[in-house]
């Protein structure tokens, strides 16, 4: 799976920021990973490094 085959999602939540990716056009999170962090940007950085390595097989 390429890593274009994503989109990133991100909301603030509380004092908060979540993102996530969804692979299927649904919006909703893929494999019900959400990640947290203290800005948005930081937020959909994660994802995107996320979607990234689980693209090229790797989830540690």
């Amino acid at each position: 799976m390429s890593t274009a085959a994503y989109e990133v999602h991100s909301e603030a939540r509380g004092p908060h920021w979540i993102a996530w990716i969804s692979r299927d056009g649904s919006g909703k999170p893929d494999r019900s990973i959400v990640l947290v962090a203290a800005t948005r940007d930081e937020a959909e950085s994660r994802a995107r490094a996320w979607a990234e390595q689980t693209s090229r097989g790797q989830t540690t």
